[in-house]
């Protein structure tokens, strides 16, 4: 199956629009795990196990696990994740963005090493920093658009005098991703729930792309507004919340807490997409 395939198998199977991102901080470990990063496999593989059922993805953040040198326990985790939740797809939130033979090694990480569906990239590099990607069929890749950071604003929110009609340049990239980029069907957008407005504007560009929107959660996306700009019927989005549901306690029933925020998301966004 290929990515879209597997997005779309787990959207229906667990009626869920919801993404949780693995992104384990030790410091923020609950009772005994705290501040314990040989744990990481331990806290995350406990997050999947209790979630597994209510997502349409997992996204580990490789910066999280490469911090502490954990690299090999993101690779039990990945291995984890395919024995316990098979149906639903892994986007490895890595954000590269090279050219040449580094881009071939980063793609080899990405797919090879980690064995990932998805790779998020920053596009900033122009085409040739996507291709070596892209030479894997199936496989999906999520450019960075309109991110949910303030500063995004300083490069994302600038317009292209250059380009006709003087976009601004996130939907330039978003014309490009939809267009003239997308050789193989492979490439979606990252575009930042905290701008339900210009969610808005990229879909109108973009109108077939798969969107990984994060923010919902503790940084302050509204859910709803999220689902009324972004999802179409033909369109996928994939809601991102991690620290929200990662961290909803920080008691032994950090399971359990979890479960409850994850379904309580998980419902919200189904209602808004009814």
């Amino acid at each position: 199956m290929t990515f879209l395939d597997m997005l779309a198998a787990a959207e229906r199977l667990n009626h869920s629009l919801l993404c949780v991102g693995l992104d384990p901080e030790p410091a923020k470990f609950p009772g005994k795990l705290q501040g314990d990063a040989s744990k990481i496999y331990d806290f995350c593989a406990a997050m999947v196990d209790a979630t597994a059922d209510l997502v349409l993805a997992f996204k580990p953040q490789i910066a999280y696990f490469a911090a502490h040198r954990a690299e090999d326990q993101l690779e039990r985790l990945i291995a984890h994740l395919r024995r316990a939740a098979p149906q639903v797809p892994i986007i490895l939130d890595a954000k590269r963005g090279d050219i040449g033979s580094t881009a071939e090694q980063y793609a080899i990480e990405a797919f090879e090493r980690y064995g990932a569906d998805a790779v998020t990239l920053s596009p900033f590099m122009g085409f040739d920093s996507i291709t070596p990607y892209l030479k894997y069929h199936g496989k999906g890749a999520f450019l960075l658009c309109r991110t949910s950071n303030p500063g995004g604003d300083d490069l994302q929110n600038q317009r292209l005098a250059s380009v006709e009609g003087q976009p601004l340049l996130y939907e330039h990239i978003a014309r490009l991703a939809q267009g003239p980029w997308n050789l193989n069907g492979q490439l979606g957008l990252v575009v930042g729930a905290t701008y339900p407005a210009e969610i808005e504007r990229v879909r109108a560009v973009a109108p077939t792309l798969p969107l990984l929107i994060p923010g919902v959660g503790a940084q302050g996306g509204d859910a709803l507004a999220t689902v009324k700009a972004g999802w179409r019927q033909d369109a996928p989005i994939i809601v991102n919340s991690s620290r929200a549901i990662l961290y909803a306690s920080s008691g032994d029933d950090f399971t359990e807490a979890a479960r409850r925020e994850a379904i309580r998301t998980r419902d919200v966004l189904q209602a808004a997409r009814a």
